[in-house]
């Protein structure tokens, strides 16, 4: 759901492992026909039991397709892994809702079932959008939804220290914004720059945004949209804190009152209409105007290789129901989710006028794994990970921390 949770690199390893994906389905002991019976859900939302709406959601999927859906969660790294065992072991799930970095680890360990061979219907998702889990012109799942970042901001600090929200167009009339916030006494922006996905995934609107290259870590627009972030910690319109900050955490220093800007996700409305505080949103901007290409987070529903075929009927009629326009709705509602289809996200503005730029956002976003990354994205993410934190923390400039990136993604 949320990217703070996303770290794809545990699973390149174990997808390198010998795989006889043909499993029997961990819910084959209630019976093989396709009706009746016992099937299994796999999820990456602890957070939710049996009693949320999400949890109602997913049983009453299981009641139309005429069984009963026995729901397992996990966390979204431990889901992953726990994946590629049971598909080792024969005992795949029927259903599975993972990460969409994960598709692509997944589908070369050979578990996943293509979504034309089930019948599926992909025609209406955003091509951006299914792009995440789409290998080699075939899509492997259907996402539930979609979520990505922008710059939240704080109307009074911005309009004690003078700022129009209007006006940030571009990095250099952003970086002018942070000064005169600091002027005034506030504090500039929050992000997260982790030494985990997350910070990658903060990180990469800047990258792209520059015109950045994921295959070219080191070329000049890479550096230069490190060198902003530095330039931003050493300036104090960021804190120095930002290398351990979670989005969480960050979050949290935004919903202090004390910063004009945070750089944070849609999963984070709920939170922002409880601050207590006037908040606006706008998106992040690319290094010489207009909206920078931001990273896709969210999840894909997808159905496991097993070796009862017959399985696949009920497994499709599951999918089908969490997925159709009637049911993503009310499920990206509660998950603060835009849906992956234009005509659900329209119903979603109509319903919330706040999720007008998010849509935009989204709109505009791109795959972590996509232009055929694939398996390759952890071993690039966590070398440019490495590099934020070397340059922000002073000990390369950014230049030398992405050669060094460059060269360790080199041998991935």
């Amino acid at each position: 759901m949320i990217p703070t949770r996303r770290t794809v690199l545990a699973l390149t390893t174990a997808a390198l492992l010998p795989l006889t994906a043909c499993g029997g389905g961990s819910g084959s002991s209630g019976s093989s026909s396709p009706a009746g019976g016992t099937y299994t859900f796999w999820d990456p939302y602890p957070q939710f039991d049996a009693s949320s709406e999400w949890g109602r959601r997913v049983s009453a999927c299981g009641t139309a397709a005429g069984v009963k859906l026995k729901r397992t969660a996990y966390d979204t790294t431990d889901l992953g892994n726990k994946a590629l065992l049971a598909a080792q072991q024969g005992n795949a799930p029927d259903v599975m809702l993972v990460d969409n970095p994960v598709v692509s680890t997944l589908v070369e360990a050979g578990i996943l079932n293509r979504t034309r061979d089930l019948g599926l219907d992909t025609s209406s998702i955003q091509k951006n959008i299914i792009g995440a889990g789409t290998i080699d012109g075939s899509s492997y799942g259907v996402p539930i939804g979609a979520n990505t970042l922008a710059l939240y901001y704080n109307k009074k600090v911005l309009a004690a220290a003078g700022v129009d929200p209007a006006s940030v167009k571009d990095w250099s009339s952003l970086t002018a914004a942070l000064k005169k916030v600091k002027a005034a006494g506030k504090k500039g922006i929050t992000f997260s720059a982790i030494n985990t996905e997350e910070g990658s995934f903060q990180f990469l609107p800047w990258f792209w945004g520059a015109g950045g290259d994921l295959t070219k870590l080191d070329s000049a627009a890479g550096v230069a949209a490190l060198a902003l972030w530095k330039q931003w910690v050493d300036a104090g319109y960021a804190p120095k804190d930002v290398l351990q900050n979670t989005q969480t955490t960050s979050w949290q220093e935004f919903a202090t009152g004390d910063y004009a800007f945070g750089e944070n996700g849609t999963w984070q409305l709920g939170n922002a209409d409880k601050a207590g505080f006037g908040y606006g949103v706008v998106n992040i901007p690319a290094r010489n105007g207009g909206s920078a290409p931001v990273p896709t987070g969210g999840e894909f529903v997808t159905v496991p290789v097993q070796k009862d075929t017959s399985r696949y009927d009920v497994s499709k009629k599951i999918v089908a129901c969490l997925t159709s326009d009637s049911s993503l709705l009310a499920t990206d509602t509660t998950l603060m989710y835009v849906a992956p289809t234009s005509t659900v996200q329209s119903q979603q503005v109509t319903k919330n006028a706040e999720l007008k730029p998010w849509v935009a956002a989204v709109a505009a976003a791109r795959g972590r794994t996509s232009g055929g990354l694939g398996t390759k994205y952890p071993t690039i993410s966590q070398p440019l990970w490495t590099a934020v934190q070397a340059a922000l923390s002073g000990g390369k400039s950014p230049q030398d921390a992405l050669d060094a990136a460059q060269a360790a993604a080199g041998k991935g």
